[in-house]
């Protein structure tokens, strides 16, 4: 079952899009907003509808922040018909250009040829937005402003458990038994100072506070 992102803040035309890809057997991801669409855009949809008009900005802008990170096709749905729209569009990193009022079959042969030809060249990236960070679990790197964050393997590795385990607490032990082993000869106490010299990389970022502290508990990532 193929996976298709419906991101518009017309509501009506996200419920029409999910019952017309729901009956044509896709898993639909819907979002109203930008942000959301960022989010969701990371769990790894095989196709992403993306209106133009956002209530938080411009899809356009959604697009040239995921697109580096995101193989998947991106077909912008908007009412505009400008051909600098057009252009700008494509440039972001668009690969088609809906124009609505638009024919749902149309569209639906569309996403259909889209995915087809996006499964014979590429292969999808396995990663999460958080902010201004993206986590690229594939090639094992953490980002921002287009820039690879410089981390040791430990801080890598410290991220990538917290942030997959998004929300959930852990104690320094069990950080350090994931990330050392169980054999491993040290104490779990590294964890602070490690988590320390993240949240001083992450700060020039403004996202310092993405590892919080659970007081008396321990560590977990917030979304």
């Amino acid at each position: 079952m193929y996976k298709i992102l419906v991101a518009d803040d017309e509501k009506d035309i996200v419920a029409m899009l999910k019952d017309y890809f729901e009956i044509n057997d896709y898993f639909v991801m819907t979002a109203y907003t930008g942000a959301e669409a960022i989010e969701k855009a990371g769990r790894g949809p095989d196709i992403i509808l993306l209106d133009i008009n956002m209530p938080d900005g411009d899809g356009i802008s959604v697009c040239r922040k995921i697109r580096d990170y995101v193989s998947c096709p991106i077909l912008f749905l908007t009412a505009r018909v400008e051909d600098s729209d057009k252009i700008e569009g494509f440039a972001s990193g668009a690969d088609d250009y809906i124009i609505k009022p638009f024919s749902i079959d149309e569209l639906g042969a569309r996403v259909s040829a889209h995915i087809r030809r996006d499964h014979r060249i590429k292969a999808q990236a396995n990663v999460r937005f958080f902010g201004a960070l993206t986590i690229d679990y594939t090639a094992k790197t953490v980002s921002a402003e287009n820039t690879v964050i410089d981390l040791a393997k430990k801080e890598y590795q410290i991220i990538e458990f917290l942030s997959v385990n998004c929300g959930q607490v852990f104690d320094k032990e069990r950080i350090y038994e994931k990330i050392w082993g169980y054999d491993a000869e040290g104490d779990s106490s590294v964890i602070a100072e490690h988590i320390r010299r993240i949240r001083a990389k992450l700060s020039k970022y403004g996202e310092d506070t993405r590892i919080e502290t659970v007081w008396g508990m321990g560590y977990k990532w917030v979304k």
